[in-house]
């Protein structure tokens, strides 16, 4: 299994479409992922399943490449009771509590999107103080924590982190084409890229929530926890204003636009 183990998701679930299906009976979607780059070893490590569920997942997806050849199941002992409850340390907490003031802008663009089609009121201030609160909040302070703090503290050549910081591109520019839509009043345009970002942003949040902190955090020593903390909290004086403006703004779109 050792060359399967290193080969790309996607190479995988190409040559053999029914691993795809087994990930996902485990709750692992990686036939909807977008980039769908990494390896299936990383793809079993990162989602940290139960030591059974792991082994019983290795098992199907062994003996659906070798179906010529008899296939063993790993044994596993099982020594102390299971935790499925998502517990974050206190400075990758904050990041996921970031995500929730986050996607309450996401649950508007439906709304916004059904504003620009219908083209009977003038949204345009909230369409260009909504990608505002996306460029200064979710992106110059939640995003500017991860690629300048917390990323640091894994391989950078991770292939989730890759994806991450491809999406993070992928949000700034989608945000500057929203900005010019508004600027230029241009419906279509904003739809586009409106709900670009809203699929991608949706996706990625889900991701780091359930995938990417999870495991980080797991690699993360004590020392490390605190190191955290404290660079966490010297963003968020720097960026006091920022924030505390923009969750005023957040408040501001949810009534003017649900008005």
């Amino acid at each position: 299994m050792e060359k399967w183990l290193n080969t790309g998701i996607q190479e995988v679930i190409k040559q053999y479409p029914k691993v795809g299906d087994i990930l996902n009976n485990f709750n692992i979607g990686c036939t909807t992922c977008n980039p769908g780059t990494c390896i299936l070893g990383d793809v079993v490590g990162i989602h940290n399943l139960q030591p059974e569920d792991e082994a019983e997942m290795m098992y199907q997806i062994e003996k659906e490449i070798y179906s010529h050849r008899e296939v063993v199941k790993a044994k596993v002992e099982v020594n102390s009771p299971q935790v499925t409850e998502i517990v974050y340390s206190p400075p990758v907490k904050e990041l996921v509590d970031e995500h929730v003031l986050i996607k309450r802008w996401l649950a508007l663009v439906p709304k916004v999107v059904e504003i620009l089609q219908d083209g009977k009121r003038d949204i345009w201030a909230e369409v260009k103080q909504g990608a505002l609160f996306c460029r200064h909040y979710a992106d110059e302070l939640h995003h500017g924590k991860e690629e300048n703090i917390l990323f640091g503290l894994v391989e950078q050549e991770s292939e989730i982190i890759k994806i991450m910081l491809d999406d993070h591109v992928f949000g700034r520019e989608n945000v500057a084409l929203i900005l010019e839509a508004a600027e230029e009043k241009d419906a279509q345009k904003a739809i586009k890229h409106l709900n670009a970002f809203k699929d991608m942003l949706t996706e990625h949040i889900k991701k780091e929530d359930e995938i990417l902190f999870p495991w980080i955090d797991r690699k993360l020593s004590s020392k490390q926890v605190g190191q955290l903390f404290t660079q966490f909290s010297k963003v968020n004086q720097e960026l006091a204003d920022t924030s505390l403006k923009y969750k005023e703004v957040l408040v501001h779109l949810e009534k003017a636009i649900l008005s």
